[in-house]
């Protein structure tokens, strides 16, 4: 099994710095190159301080000028808010400056909020039938000229300047949790990156078996990577333990907030839904949260990687971004370094 990692610039309130939070998103990714993780992902997202990523490909960027191997992905870009000429050229310039080192991830979105913002009139379910035109289109931009008449762009004879370095393209990722996610990926040979939020294992093992439908249906010989991400913490004493479980569930509640679309965004921050209305809430239950994600002592989250390996999951996707204080946040992640990845080297 491989590791990778997915981390924000995140701030949850005003009381802390800009600079602070440039500063401490550079040393986990840092940490992870060092560390042997395989790829570091940035979001796409927009006017939210809780996950500040306008351009992932400006990020990655940043991100290449001080690593040297780790491999740098967007996951992922909003097909919609962006037209296919300019996507296919700020993607292919990115794999150009970094080395070849791009892993193209793209998806249909998470927020209404932000269609809203990005693309009024556009609901957040139906973001996929742009993804769906997008794909095919980058692949033969990022090889030649291609004129193209489709529902959602249209342009003449043009092409991708520059090219990819990677031949034919950067490896492609998409987003899946449901059957036809799966399917489409194995039709047009994508990576899969699968996220369970906070459901329990079973959650991980309905995936791997739509998978596995999608290429028994498929007759597909293509056998794609198959990562799956869950938040991550790793502590060795109940203080630290319940630092990480108050943190996720402060998160979370701001993840309702704009699941529901319901506007309490004040200047960028989302407001929390307070705690005291999300009791009973099994997705907020302490309890659960540390049994479903990868939160636990060394040995406890060997164990829980260990299920994954079995099921058949090639990498892991370590969830850093929480909320969590910078320092645990750093030790989380060195503890997870030091000792269980060498369980799986």
């Amino acid at each position: 099994m491989k590791f990778q990692l997915a981390v924000n610039l995140e701030r949850m309130d005003t009381s802390t710095n800009m600079e602070e939070v440039k500063t401490h998103t550079l040393e986990m990714v840092k940490m992870a190159d060092q560390g042997n993780f395989n790829i570091v992902w940035a979001a796409e997202h927009h006017a939210i301080e809780m996950t500040i990523a306008p351009n992932p490909f400006q990020l990655l960027t940043w991100w290449a000028n001080h690593t040297e191997r780790i491999r740098l992905g967007t996951a992922v870009v909003n097909a919609a808010y962006w037209h296919p000429i300019n996507l296919a050229g700020e993607a292919a310039f990115t794999d150009l400056i970094s080395g070849g080192r791009l892993e193209f991830g793209i998806g249909s979105g998470a927020y209404q909020r932000e269609f809203d913002r990005m693309k009024p009139g556009l609901k957040q379910q139906d973001g996929w039938r742009y993804m769906q035109e997008m794909l095919p289109l980058l692949k033969q931009l990022w090889l030649g000229d291609v004129e193209h008449k489709g529902k959602y762009w249209q342009f003449p004879s043009s092409t991708s300047c520059p090219k990819p370095i990677q031949k034919p393209h950067p490896p492609i990722w998409v987003a899946a949790r449901s059957p036809i996610t799966f399917d489409y990926a194995i039709k047009n040979e994508c990576n899969i990156m699968s996220w369970p939020l906070t459901r329990p294992f079973s959650e991980a093992e309905l995936y791997k078996k739509q998978l596995d439908e999608a290429i028994l249906n498929n007759q597909s010989n293509f056998k794609p990577i198959f990562a799956m991400m869950r938040h991550a913490a790793v502590y060795t004493n109940n203080e630290a333990k319940e630092k990480a479980l108050t943190a996720i569930r402060l998160v979370l509640g701001q993840f309702e907030n704009l699941f529901k679309n319901l506007g309490d965004v004040e200047n960028g921050f989302t407001k929390q839904i307070p705690l005291n209305q999300l009791v009973g809430r099994e997705q907020y239950n302490p309890d659960m949260l540390a049994e479903n994600l990868l939160f636990g002592s060394p040995d406890e989250v060997i164990t829980k990687l260990k299920h994954y390996e079995r099921l058949g999951v090639d990498d892991f996707i370590y969830y850093a971004s929480m909320g969590l204080d910078h320092e645990e946040q750093k030790k989380s992640l060195k503890l997870f370094i030091d000792e269980v990845m060498p369980e799986f080297s």
